[in-house]
């Protein structure tokens, strides 16, 4: 275990902004194409199993270095997950796809990120079942997305990424979307990229409580994660331990290379604090109106307080993405807590 260090770095390149505003525009193209076949929804994650309520139990007593804006003492919040598929189609649940379970945090004090949006009440995070991604930076990202939507790109993308690059992206995505997957309730969640932890920069972590066993406790015909979702969450409460690692040196965890895994060994995760999601029945008539309007919400790690700024490139990158993307489609606006489902 190495020592948590405050020297972390980006690297930002002149003419990056540029860049990430026309690789935004290409998502926003295939988010477009794919309206053509229903109504506008997400570039990404388009695939919503479920939008539930939840809780957020922050803990006293943590290190300095962890104790950084909500998590800096005991409280609880409202908030929001919505369950989602990563694919850009909506298709059945057995088919391999990394999976994603969105946070929004309801209640949080401070100055938000986004322009016009700085007195929002809502901190969002975002986390897929991996821990790492496969791709260096947003071009590696996008161009590979251009790939799955039309496999004719395949050789100019191996013409601007190289083949061996390209080859090496393909295995480790594979590899992220391998196994069936019989459960939303029982993989533990990664944010993958690392954001500002006040001082420091991390990462964070979703771990099930106690662990679930992933044998399926209901089906709904071509969304069996979300009956199965659903059968647990009639049965009672569903949790999972929030916890966060630290940046500790540049090579084992670098702040701009999305493809590098920060290694538990040299920086453990550290509890902070706890999910829950309350027993609920989903598919009554509360639970489907809650659902809806999840779906309609924007989640985004840039809906954070200034000392949880979203970094490195493919972070960067989400910054101009997401804008498009929630204007396109017309996202709800923030939570505040007043909402009623009654």
């Amino acid at each position: 275990m190495l020592q948590p260090r405050t020297d972390w770095a980006e690297t930002i390149p002149e003419g990056e902004e540029d860049a990430l505003i026309r690789l935004a525009e290409v998502l926003r193209a295939i988010q477009a194409k794919q309206a053509k076949q229903g109504p506008m929804g997400r570039a990404l994650h388009l695939k919503g199993h479920a939008g539930v309520r939840a809780e957020v139990r922050t803990r006293d007593g943590l290190p300095p270095a962890y104790a950084v804006g909500i998590f800096a003492r005991a409280d609880s919040y409202p908030a929001y997950v919505r369950f989602s598929s990563a694919s850009a189609r909506n298709q059945h649940d057995k088919l391999g796809d990394v999976r994603g379970f969105a946070l929004k945090i309801v209640g949080v004090p401070g100055t938000k990120l986004i322009p016009g949006m700085e007195n929002a009440k809502t901190q969002d995070l975002l986390m897929i079942k991996t821990s790492v991604t496969p791709f260096r930076d947003a071009n590696e990202f996008v161009r590979s997305l251009q790939v799955v939507d039309n496999p004719l790109m395949l050789i100019p993308t191996m013409a601007r990424l190289g083949v061996g690059r390209v080859v090496t992206i393909i295995k480790q995505g594979l590899r992220s979307m391998k196994g069936p997957m019989t459960s939303l309730a029982s993989p533990r969640f990664f944010s993958a990229l690392p954001m500002r932890w006040g001082d420091h920069a991390g990462r964070v972590a979703l771990t099930p409580v106690p662990p679930i066993d992933e044998h399926p406790r209901g089906d709904d015909g071509q969304h069996p994660l979300r009956g199965d979702l659903a059968a647990r969450l009639r049965a009672g409460p569903v949790a999972y331990t929030l916890s966060v690692q630290l940046y500790v040196d540049p090579e084992r965890t670098p702040i701009e290379d999305g493809s590098v895994d920060w290694s538990e060994t040299d920086s453990p995760y550290v509890a902070i604090a706890d999910v829950v999601l309350p027993q609920q029945d989903i598919t009554d008539d509360r639970g489907q109106r809650v659902s809806a309007y999840v779906e309609r919400l924007s989640f985004d790690p840039w809906h954070a307080p200034v000392e949880f700024r979203p970094l490195g490139n493919l972070m960067r990158a989400r910054s101009h993405a997401y804008r498009l993307s929630v204007t396109a489609r017309e996202a709800a606006p923030e939570p505040d807590g007043s909402e009623t489902f009654a």
